[in-house]
């Protein structure tokens, strides 16, 4: 009987161990319903509240110019997914700041028209910070006003408890994730902020911590993934190239929605546009699983859709999707004449139809009742928009890093291949000839690229036009700095974008009365060369003096070392500095005013006058210089 009951054990021992049974054996995977997940989403919408007229866009290989974007008609555009199951709804930051309806109404219009879609997420971007903890409390008690109750998620952004984004509680305004349920399964939404970025270029409390991105990341998803959770989608606000580079480093994550570099993603050739890569991209992550990245362009030109296939493991097994530029159904084409006219019915109906045919772009009619709610605001802005200036001969293109992919001026009539060429920005540098206006004893004016938010066009020029140039809130100041430091500022600039983990573009510098050859391919410390400087009271331009003092107006965000400019920061710090207190915005108003009182028209410099003389890229190209 002892021999029996023995035997019996190791038979059933034996069994167990066959089965996976024994202790030492993994648990068996989890499986998941497979399932379809749509994510509809936009970034970096900055205020930018009214469609952007005039557009020129390439349809059919005709010039034609278009109603473009304006929330009212992202509005619309979300309409589709009202009665879908299948849908997650994402802002990836930088709501705000940038036009007069932030400046005018400090978050509360950009909050009543995003109410008009419910996010079922909104990530925070750096420009969130703009005005502070405080100023960003505001924003989002506007935001939870309304019926959405958008959660606003960030999980490497802690502010102290007791300080305004914490009054009560640490995640009182700022949640590291949120979860959405689509047809039974559950999807982890986990929100990331750019650290770099918002503690230099930007005004958060030295008291909110900014964690580094990959770690929040990978914590949170590991805590999730503890939970029982295994669908993950990252809303970030850290840049494409981040983007692609954060899917490499991460376990477990399966797609990454994002925002920052204003990246227009897709094939829109047809269209005359460029592009800084496919639509989703596709990078495959720590687990050797596919990762689908994808970005909406900007200032509500466009709603991405995101499609995502998941498996019975909950794992990606196919992407898809389309960035779609929001047009509406008015257009002008050149007529004999050579100026742009609205074309008659049966062109306008052509082109709806052919417009049809492109998945890049789709005609969209504004929604009625977001357009009725943003005239509550439009009307008391328009006034002030009204108020002319002066005008431009010829457009002012803008350009962040000479030689980047993406046009930031696509669209803009003689803008076509501004950021291909060696000179950058043209409003940029207009920007430094106006602080160097503005000021009456500097020798140089610098000015970093991110400062100036848009193209001009070529026509009048107006409040608005300056508001939404340069929206934000700094102040012109002067500092003595000698030509050595001089150049190492520009070198701190240019490295903030070349050598950082998270690339700043914005950083990227120009000037007034100052010129030099970059070479983008060298290292820091080798990078600007033959460095001349403009004498102001005869033109002449000489080399610059690495020993003499030269005054520098610039604006007080740089001058206090944000955004790269560390070489500013200790001199700002001890105090040396005046401050003009001139709001910069109003240094551009009073240049193009004081060139209106004269009867001349604002235009591009001479050639001679760009800061940029010849520019190499980070790849070894030479940019063309004319």
């Amino acid at each position: 009987m002892k021999l029996h009951t023995s035997l019996l054990l190791t038979l059933s021992l034996a069994a167990l161990t066959a089965c996976g049974g024994g202790s030492d054996d993994p648990a068996p995977a989890p499986t998941f319903a497979p399932v379809e997940v749509t994510v509809a989403h936009i970034n970096d919408t900055h205020s930018q509240l009214d469609p952007i007229a005039a557009t020129e866009l390439t349809i059919d290989g005709v010039a034609t110019q278009v109603d473009l974007g304006g929330f009212a008609r992202v509005t619309s555009a979300f309409q589709r997914y009202a009665n879908r199951t299948d849908v997650i709804k994402l802002h990836a930051g930088d709501a705000i700041t940038g036009t007069l309806y932030y400046t005018l109404f400090k978050g509360q219009a950009d909050a009543a028209l995003m109410n008009t879609i419910c996010f079922d997420a909104m990530v925070l971007g750096n420009h969130e910070f703009d005005d502070g903890d405080a100023g960003l409390k505001v924003f989002l008690d506007h935001l939870r006003a309304g019926t959405c109750q958008t959660p606003i998620v960030a999980a490497n952004v802690q502010p102290k408890l007791g300080t305004p984004l914490a009054g009560l509680s640490l995640n009182e305004y700022i949640q590291p994730y949120t979860i959405k349920t689509i047809q039974g399964v559950r999807v982890a939404v986990i929100g990331l902020s750019v650290k770099g970025k918002t503690t230099n270029s930007s005004r958060p409390l030295t008291t909110t911590v900014f964690e580094d991105e990959a770690t929040a990341a990978q914590r949170t998803i590991n805590t999730l993934k503890a939970q029982g959770l295994r669908h993950f989608v990252v809303l970030s606000h850290l840049g494409y190239e981040a983007d692609k580079a954060l899917a490499a480093q991460l376990t477990d994550v399966d797609a990454i929605v994002g925002g920052d570099s204003h990246s227009l993603l897709g094939d829109f050739q047809a269209l005359g546009l460029s592009s800084s890569g496919a639509y989703p991209t596709q990078i495959t992550n720590k687990d050797g699983k596919p990762v689908c990245v994808a970005q909406a362009w900007e200032y509500a030109k466009a709603v991405g859709e995101l499609n995502l296939h998941f498996n019975d493991r909950g794992e990606i097994s196919s992407c898809s999707g389309q960035a779609s530029l929001l047009v509406g159904s008015s257009f002008k084409r050149k007529g004999l004449d050579g100026k742009f006219v609205a074309v008659d019915d049966t062109t306008k109906t052509a082109i709806v139809q052919s417009l049809q045919s492109i998945p890049a772009v789709r005609v969209t009619e504004l929604d009625v009742a977001a357009s009725a709610l943003l005239t509550t605001y439009a009307d008391q802005v328009t006034a002030k928009k009204a108020e002319a200036i002066g005008t431009a001969s010829e457009a002012l293109c803008l350009v962040r890093v000479p030689g980047e992919s993406t046009n930031r001026s696509a669209g803009v009539t003689g803008c076509e291949a501004a950021n291909t060429l060696a000179r950058g920005s043209d409003a940029a540098q207009i920007v430094a000839e106006a602080f160097l206006a503005g000021s009456l004893v500097a020798d140089v004016a610098v000015q970093n690229a991110g400062g100036v938010r848009i193209p001009v066009q070529a026509g009048t020029l107006s409040m608005d036009t300056a508001f939404t140039l340069l929206p934000f809130t700094n102040v012109l100041v002067e500092l003595k700095v000698n030509g050595q430091q001089l150049k190492d500022v520009l070198e701190d600039a240019a490295s903030a974008h070349l050598d950082a983990a998270v690339a700043s573009t914005g950083a990227h510098p120009y000037a007034a009365g100052l010129r030099w050859d970059l070479d983008m391919s060298q290292a820091k410390g080798s990078r600007f060369s033959n460095l001349e400087v403009r004498d102001r009271q005869t033109g002449t331009w000489s080399n610059l003096s690495l020993i003499k003092v030269y005054t520098v107006a610039t604006n007080d965000f740089i001058a206090s070392g944000k955004d790269g400019y560390t070489t500013f920061g200790p001199i700002y710090a001890s105090g040396n500095y005046v401050n003009n207190y001139l709001l910069y915005t109003q240094t551009f108003v009073d240049y193009v005013q004081t060139k209106t009182a004269l009867a001349q028209a604002i235009s591009r410099p001479a050639r001679s006058e760009y800061s940029h003389k010849s520019v190499i890229t980070k790849a070894g190209a030479a940019l063309n210089v004319n």
